[in-house]
């Protein structure tokens, strides 16, 4: 096993790791200065959620992540030799990113692996930071088998971002801090991806505060930990594109797995990927704040109705970042826009004389709809050559707006088509409850 080259010590599946709590609290000293502390404050979502949020804003770190207290931590552990041969990582993103940032802040020689096809921004960032970057492989597993060969070949030191002991007590401290800054805290919710921001926050919220309730979100795409917990062993998972990049490890970690399986998360929660979207949107609207879909999630499931049973309770949702490309957010904006049936779409013919479009646009106006695109198409339209079909995409202030405006577009025009909008969609179940895992839910005493 030791002659296989992605062969690591600190994550065998033949030796896992028990994480101790004793070593959450010497992380939390260790990093103490050098990694920010980051608000917990109440959501102004709270009073229309029906529960009294706070957000552990993560997204505040110089790197726009979490990952920066699991990196900074193993990086003051490493002996003194190895800090002069260096370290070594494979990334899309976060993980890369804080690497990056602290081996230089500590002058440690870096090396990032990424894919061919990483984002040009992440990419970049990581350059600018200062570490050496390379380009291998068309996806993570290859990246990581480029970099676990490096690291045997170079002795270079192989930081598994999700799953070394050291990263998991990092990300542990966030666990701490939340019970400083929310002393009563009913229940912390925790976004999951490879499963070390779980562990560690639920080792140290459990130790600290026991009867609190901790709960793991993933998404519809990328549910790997769900799927372990839920056959008792690891099972790989194929994970196409997802609003949660930061989320998607097709393989729980082993470590992680080990330490949750023993019963300190109380439920594991699957929440689909459009309540993602809308969620995104709410942050920005509501809270000023711009998160990632992987730190949406959180605040995803509570908007999708699945935690009943916290309705009138504290509650902690730990937004892990920040770093969403503007491309994706245009677009979770937009979606989330037109699952609350403030954006809409319908085809209406109209006359092709002089006036009509112009009435169609004065109609929209009155009714205090903004026109947000418009399209006319002449060629494929049947019927009177003087007509012409307009494809129409206008925004609207939600269901009731939306339903004015189609009543009054359908007794205007004869000819008009709308898709199928059906508020009911807005207040359907958004995800599935993963398995239980508690010996003893605290949710189910209730």
């Amino acid at each position: 096993m030791e002659n296989d080259v992605e062969f690591d010590e600190f994550c065998d599946p033949n030796n896992p790791r028990k994480i101790k709590y004793d070593d959450i609290l010497a992380a939390s000293r260790r990093i103490v200065g050098t990694i920010v502390k980051t608000p917990c404050t109440r959501a102004h979502m709270s009073d229309k959620l029906d529960m009294d949020i706070y957000l552990k804003q993560e997204f505040m770190q110089y790197t726009g992540c979490f990952k920066e207290r699991g990196v900074r931590n193993t990086l003051l552990l490493l002996s003194e030799e190895q800090k002069k041969i260096g370290v070594i990582s494979a990334s899309t993103g976060n993980h890369g990113l804080s690497m990056s940032y602290h081996t230089t802040k500590l002058g440690i020689p870096c090396i990032v692996v990424m894919p061919t096809r990483a984002p040009i921004t992440k990419l970049t960032k990581c350059q600018s930071f200062g570490a050496k970057t390379l380009l291998h492989g068309e996806n993570m597993a290859e990246s990581k088998h480029y970099a676990m060969s490096l690291s045997k070949e170079k002795k270079l030191y192989y930081v598994n971002g999700y799953d070394h002991p050291n990263v998991i007590e990092g990300q542990g401290t966030i666990g701490i801090e939340i019970l400083e800054q929310v002393p009563e805290v009913d229940a912390v919710l925790v976004p999951v991806g490879g499963g070390s921001l779980l562990t560690g926050i639920a080792i140290a919220v459990k130790h600290l505060k026991p009867d609190t309730e901790i709960y793991g979100i993933q998404t519809e795409k990328t549910y790997s930990m769900v799927e372990a917990l839920k056959r008792n062993e690891r099972v790989r998972i194929t994970i196409d594109s997802t609003i949660a990049d930061g989320l998607a490890v097709n393989l729980a970690g082993v470590n992680t797995f080990h330490n949750l399986k023993t019963g300190i998360v109380d439920k594991m929660v699957i929440v689909k990927e459009d309540w993602v979207a809308r969620a995104i949107m709410h942050l920005v609207e509501e809270e000023r704040y711009v998160v990632e879909g992987s730190a949406a999630v959180t605040i995803a499931s509570i908007m999708a109705g699945l935690f009943p049973n916290l309705k009138g309770k504290k509650v902690v949702c730990v937004l892990s970042g920040g770093n969403i490309d503007t491309t994706t957010l245009a677009r979770a904006l937009e979606r989330g826009m037109a699952a609350e049936g403030r954006l809409v779409k319908f085809k209406v013919t109209v006359s092709d004389r002089p006036g009509g479009m112009a009435e169609l646009c004065g109609l929209l106006a009155n009714l205090g709809v903004t026109l947000r695109d418009c399209i006319p198409e002449r060629a494929w339209v049947k019927g009177d050559v003087f007509s012409v079909e307009m494809k129409v995409i206008a925004e609207t202030r939600g269901w009731d707006h939306t339903k004015e405006l189609i009543e009054l577009i359908k007794r205007k025009y004869k000819d008009c088509f709308f898709p199928e909008t059906n508020e009911k969609t807005d207040k359907a179940p958004g995800a599935r409850r993963g398995p239980c895992l508690a010996p003893n839910p605290v949710c189910m005493q209730k």
